[in-house]
């Protein structure tokens, strides 16, 4: 137990973390530190090429395996099964209606993928191996949670004719042509071809800069956050708050048993513990306003940007990475 605080305690005081909580404390103090948005757009393209290119040189190396195709259908059952839960305990601790609910419900099954890269950094950092096709996973939980969510409109609201989910061509390609799944996955795919040689070839790009890009973009994630805490009191009612916070651990949990019953190493059952512990704020949100666009943005953004994003990253992170150490051991 005393190793996992003393690695938590770590954790929190690296880098990208403080450059997190710095974005925080300067949004609810009002100051006037912003990044522009052509700045912000630009780091996190960086970082989405950068990881899916590590991910798929890295899966070159290791092969097609069939642990590779177990991590990616446990991927999918997560991002299915969680807006379920989600929305379970979202009819127990709030007052929220059914498509409110359901919204809510897709961003805890789909994943956030700056607490997945914060997340590699932080095993990195601490010289845990994980499985280079874990980005695979995490490009693959995106959609399955959209879908979820949809159908728990369509099946509450069967039979009223103007509050069920328009499930049409465009709410499908906004899914599967989302800007991050295109370029996770193409990248993915980029490095998976040109393998070892390709990632040395552009290795003084995506790997020297990596770590100062991150502490610069989740500066500006804790802007974001600490807005959105700031001025998002109508909806942060008592029971919102608590799901936040409860939602993730349960994700968690659920990841790092399924992650142990296929056989991941800890590294791996650290980052599918934080893929299922972390929410959309990117492509389910722009799926959202055209799937379900009653729904109100301020409850399912303030949720997963101001509530769930800042706790994982601040406590979630370094406690998933230090129980999947601690049960499973195999730090490299």
């Amino acid at each position: 137990m005393e190793s996992i605080f003393a690695l938590a305690g770590q954790n929190l005081s690296s880098p990208i973390i403080l450059s997190f909580v710095l974005g925080v404390f300067a949004a609810l103090a009002r100051s006037d530190l912003s990044f522009p948005e052509a700045a912000a757009k630009a780091m996190s393209l960086y970082l989405l090429f950068a990881i899916g290119f590590k991910g798929g040189a890295s899966v070159a190396a290791y092969g097609l395996s069939l642990n590779l195709g177990m991590a990616i259908l446990a991927g999918l059952f997560l991002s299915a099964v969680l807006p379920f839960v989600a929305f379970f305990l979202l009819k127990i601790l709030t007052s929220l209606d059914t498509t409110n609910a359901a919204a809510v419900a897709g961003h805890y099954g789909s994943i956030s993928i700056v607490t997945f890269v914060a997340g590699t950094s932080i095993l990195e950092a601490q010289g845990i191996a994980s499985e280079g096709f874990m980005v695979a996973v995490a490009a693959a939980m995106e959609a399955p949670a959209i879908l979820s969510a949809l159908w728990l409109v369509a099946r509450s609201k069967a039979g009223q004719t103007n509050g069920g989910a328009q499930f049409d061509r465009r709410l499908l390609q906004e899914i599967l042509f989302n800007g991050s799944i295109v370029l996770l996955v193409g990248s993915f795919l980029i490095g998976a071809v040109t393998g070892e040689r390709g990632l040395a070839s552009i290795e003084s790009f995506i790997v020297a800069p990596f770590q100062g890009v991150l502490c610069l973009f989740l500066l500006d994630m804790g802007l974001v956050a600490g807005r959105g805490l700031r001025d998002g009191g109508r909806v942060l009612k008592p029971g919102i708050f608590v799901f936040g916070v409860v939602m993730p651990l349960i994700g968690a949990m659920i990841g790092l048993a399924l992650g142990a019953a296929i056989g991941l190493s800890a590294g791996g059952v650290a980052l599918l513990m934080v893929l299922s512990a972390s929410a959309s704020y990117i492509a389910v949100p722009a799926a959202m306003r055209v799937a379900l666009p009653q729904a109100d943005p301020a409850i399912y953004l303030t949720l997963s940007l101001g509530i769930t994003f800042p706790f994982n990253l601040v406590i979630g992170l370094p406690v998933y990475v230090a129980v999947a150490q601690a049960l499973l051991g195999g730090s490299s």
